[in-house]
């Protein structure tokens, strides 16, 4: 992978979409074989692609949640208690495998 570029990462999707993927993939699947999976698969195509990651300097990364992210899950029936929960670790776990496909850990 090339070095890292904080302005390139601005239009991320034309210059580290493979990267972008990779972190999203990773998470995922760590996600996927620690907590329910019908509850993450609803997060991941219901919530997280609508999601935004960005670059906020110093190697860290945060992704920002479209609106409402509870009331786009559907199909999976989930207290919102326990949704926030697993949203928020998946979360979590997109930003430190953000850090670890640019080698920022």
């Amino acid at each position: 992978m090339a070095e890292f570029d904080p302005e390139k990462f601005e239009d991320k999707y034309a210059n580290y979409f493979p990267e972008l993927q990779q972190a999203y993939k990773n998470a995922f699947n760590r996600m996927n074989d620690r907590y329910d999976s019908e509850l993450v698969h609803a997060i991941d195509q219901q919530v997280l692609n609508e999601s935004e990651p960005f670059y906020d300097g110093n190697g860290e990364f945060r992704v920002e949640l479209p609106d409402n992210p509870y009331d786009r899950v559907t199909g999976v029936l989930v207290e919102e208690e326990r949704f926030e929960e697993i949203l928020e670790i998946h979360i979590e776990e997109i930003e430190r495998e953000l850090e670890r496909v640019f080698e920022f850990d």
